[in-house]
């Protein structure tokens, strides 16, 4: 009897004629798939944790959490220049996580909202304990 044992609730790993039997808690399964998040919510989650992997993009987004700034400022900021910044600034509000609003012939950014902020605070504390 190789496989698995439907029947119980409780986790153990026995010896059952020789084999070794995986016993599956069907209650912790089921509890699982009942929250489990739709596959296009987690497509978009993982989009957005690769975009924020980028130290480039991560420095712009941190820069943001101080408030609002043109692309020249974050290039100043970055020591790169203004086209690469707003190829990342593309890519950061294709994702909801900047937003820009005009003032004459300049584009400021900030974050889109708060949750940004808070993707960054608590990925901090985790890093630091």
């Amino acid at each position: 009897m190789n496989g698995c044992n439907m029947t119980t609730k409780k986790a153990r790993l026995r010896e059952q004629d020789g084999y070794r039997v995986r016993i599956v808690h069907l209650e912790r399964v089921s509890i699982a798939r009942q929250e489990a998040v739709p596959d296009f919510e987690l497509d978009r989650l993982a989009l957005t944790y690769k975009v924020l992997g980028d130290p480039t993009r991560l420095k712009i987004v941190m820069a943001l959490a101080g408030g609002e700034m043109c692309v020249c400022d974050l290039a100043a900021f970055l020591g790169l220049s203004e086209s690469a910044v707003s190829h990342q600034l593309r890519r950061l509000k294709d994702l909801a996580l900047v937003r820009n609003r005009r003032e004459g012939p300049v584009l400021y950014y900030s974050l889109d909202d708060e949750h940004v902020a808070d993707l960054l605070e608590v990925g901090l504390e985790h890093v630091r304990e």
